[in-house]
């Protein structure tokens, strides 16, 4: 079974238990850990750049393994709607990679966002470890 998998698995049981009954029974009891801030890399490679129009400062994003032949600890930073917006900075995913690869769970925050020309948003994001 791949670490992608495991990672999946879980980021859908929080998601379904966020959106249901039960989810406001544990809702109390799911703490974000703040680990690091960073941006998103890559905003200028997007298929749409559409998506940057739509996200804002406080917005909530999915981290996502993905398997790239450029980069092995490559972690793609999705909007809620799943929505690639780019990736986790090659310079800092390596912990967050390892950490995904062994089950936890972690999402990133929008912390501000700047448009610097037509072709470039600077992007800031946190990072956050997701515990139950």
């Amino acid at each position: 079974m791949g670490s992608e998998l495991i990672n999946t698995n879980n980021s859908s049981a929080v998601s379904v238990l966020q959106q249901h009954n039960l989810g406001d029974v544990l809702q109390p009891m799911i703490r974000e850990i703040h680990l690091f801030d960073s941006y998103v890399a890559g905003t200028t490679h997007l298929k749409d750049p559409s998506v940057l129009q739509e996200i804002k400062v406080n917005d909530s994003l999915t981290l996502q393994r993905e398997d790239n032949r450029y980069d092995k600890n490559a972690i793609l930073i999705l909007t809620a709607d799943k929505k690639k917006i780019g990736y986790v900075p090659e310079k800092d995913n390596i912990v967050f990679a390892r950490l995904m690869d062994a089950g936890k769970i972690l999402k990133a925050k929008i912390t501000d966002i700047k448009p610097k020309d037509n072709y470039f948003t600077l992007i800031n994001i946190g990072i956050y470890l997701v515990d139950l």
